[in-house]
């Protein structure tokens, strides 16, 4: 909160609070900050998601009243006329990460900057590892696009498959990143969430953001 301030200065951008526990009573203190508004997010359409992130260097220091002769607090401010460019900033590095999990390099550098790391998913990689995003499984009745690794776990073989829903997946392989939000958001409820699928013959668990974590024995043939 002191090192991070984002929108107008000594405002709240949302609910935030903290709890201690003080040593000589056996009772909880909660301290709130209250961000002003009836509590209603905003909505992310007007953001504009989808187009690529430019590089800023954000001068450090935060925007409060000082003196001529005194240094502004050490911190970064996110000034009101950033916070469109912080919110695609967040959603694209969101996007990255999912990218990354379904095991694709260049779908992961379109989304992230030089300075976030770009160069390092856009550099050659050896054939017999970047294979990626080319395997598909049926998890729970629900189509998932991703990649799969295969490991020894104390002397047995394990196959080990990460990857997003086949709908989602195609969203943010085509630069989609609103439409993959919203609809994320709508399904956030609709995910199995039994921790066993048979079929698959393994346990799986499946995230709200539509990706999916799936274990297997592999079977001698």
């Amino acid at each position: 909160m002191e090192g991070i301030h984002i929108g107008s200065y000594n405002e709240t951008p949302a609910f935030v609070f903290g709890t201690t526990l003080p040593k000589k009573s056996e009772s909880i203190t909660l301290y709130l900050l209250h961000a002003p508004g009836d509590g209603t997010l905003a909505d992310a359409k007007d953001l504009h998601l989808d187009p690529p992130v430019e590089d800023r260097s954000i001068r450090p220091g935060i925007d409060a009243p000082a003196g001529p002769n005194e240094e502004p607090p050490v911190g970064y401010h996110v000034r009101p006329d950033e916070c469109g460019w912080f919110g695609r900033v967040l959603a694209q590095a969101d996007a990255a990460g999912l990218m990354a999990f379904t095991g694709g390099g260049e779908p992961t550098a379109r989304y992230l900057t030089k300075r976030q790391g770009k160069g390092h998913f856009e550099t050659f990689t050896h054939a017999g590892t970047g294979i990626v995003q080319d395997v598909t499984h049926i998890i729970h009745g629900r189509k998932f696009v991703g990649t799969d690794h295969l490991f020894r776990l104390n002397g047995v073989r394990v196959e080990a498959f990460s990857g997003l829903a086949e709908n989602l997946f195609d969203h943010l392989r085509d630069g989609r990143v609103d439409q993959y939000r919203h609809e994320a958001h709508a399904l956030r409820d609709s995910w199995p969430t039994h921790p066993w699928d048979a079929k698959w013959r393994g346990p799986v668990s499946i995230h709200p953001d539509g990706t999916v974590m799936a274990l297997r024995r592999l079977r001698l043939r």
